[in-house]
């Protein structure tokens, strides 16, 4: 029998096979991984998905394996390293389309496609109600300091990634008030008897907490205007709830006689012109208002019931119309309905 151990001519003829074998094996396995990565993944429908602060490559494909949004942990690291941004991914929260490949889930965890969230700060709210606003939001973390103060929140829809801190959104609600006060008071109307910005606020305040219709606001801006620049006390129940609640919480029930007498710098009626500061953060329309108010030749307002307001010229028409209002209250609390 022949030996082939020696035979070069039989190993040069088994080499080829063996390398022929070997090379197929690699091009089925980079065919293997290209789909992997590339091909369409298992997610079966939109998701949103949080990718941690210091979460590295390894944690980074778990998370993704276990929300569904690839099948391979090992495939997601390679097609990372492969694409040399496993460095560059970057934490927060995202939305994965349907189907998406890891190639696509790589690119937009590299380029931050974050969602935006949205917030939004009502108008009237004091400084203490935005910052509780704030501090319930998912999705913000971190303290604010130090406290802003009244009336330089601007009411609006805000929008944020998760994780921005809510000093973040302090700085862009004051920011926005500013920009806003500005434009507003270079376009004012003449001979008003407001002085400052700050003064500005403070009247626009008190209007947002008088009304809650915007056709109001114009004409309620424009008696307390009136009523400033012949020296009358505005007589504004809202500033009198602020000066007993300091803005600290919420007075349920009406006023008392004895409230409406007591000394206080934010109760206007004991105190002429406008009280020191704002009582609560207005919104656009209000500060638009107390700079352009509507023209009128109206001194008195009081509610009318249907969340109006009934408008007077002289003190008998006003004492009329707080009549019938009166009535209207009594009404009201045999029906078991709250009355401010």
């Amino acid at each position: 029998m022949k030996k082939t151990d020696g035979d070069p001519g039989a190993q040069a003829f088994c080499k080829p096979k063996g390398y022929l074998f070997l090379g197929i094996m690699v091009v089925f396995a980079l065919a293997f991984v290209y789909e992997g990565i590339t091909g369409e993944g298992p997610l079966l429908e939109s998701k949103a998905v949080i990718v941690p602060k210091g979460a590295d490559l390894k944690s980074i494909g778990r998370r993704l394996r276990e929300e569904g949004v690839i099948e391979s942990e090992l495939l997601f690291s390679l097609g990372a390293r492969l694409k040399k941004v496993h460095r560059e991914l970057r934490a927060g929260e995202y939305l994965f389309p349907q189907g998406i490949s890891i190639r696509d889930v790589l690119i937009v965890l590299r380029e931050g496609q974050q969602i935006n969230r949205r917030l939004t700060i009502a108008e009237g709210l004091n400084v203490r109600q935005v910052l509780e606003v704030l501090d319930k939001t998912k999705g913000l973390e971190g303290r604010i300091f130090p406290s802003p103060e009244e009336g330089t929140l601007l009411p609006d829809t805000y929008y944020f990634v998760f994780g921005a801190t809510r000093q973040s959104m302090v700085d862009q609600m004051r920011s926005q008030m500013d920009s806003l006060l500005v434009r507003l008071w270079t376009n004012r109307a003449a001979g008003l008897p407001i002085k400052t910005k700050k003064a500005a606020i403070t009247l626009a305040s008190i209007v947002e907490k008088e009304t809650g219709l915007a056709a109001e606001r114009g004409r309620i801006a424009g008696v307390f205007i009136n009523r400033l620049k012949l020296g009358m006390r505005l007589e504004s129940d809202p500033t009198v709830r602020y000066a007993i609640t300091g803005g600290k919480r919420k007075l349920a029930r009406g006023l008392k006689k004895s409230e409406l007498r007591r000394e206080h710098p934010y109760n206007t009626y004991r105190v002429h012109g406008l009280p020191p500061g704002p009582i609560c953060n207005p919104g656009k329309e209000s500060i638009a208002a107390v700079l352009n108010p509507e023209k009128t030749s109206a001194l008195f307002f009081v509610a009318d019931g249907t969340g109006g307001h009934v408008f007077s010229d002289t003190l008998r028409e006003h004492l009329k119309a707080v009549r019938n209002w009166r009535k209207i209250e009594r009404s009201l609390r045999r029906l078991g309905q709250q009355v401010e």
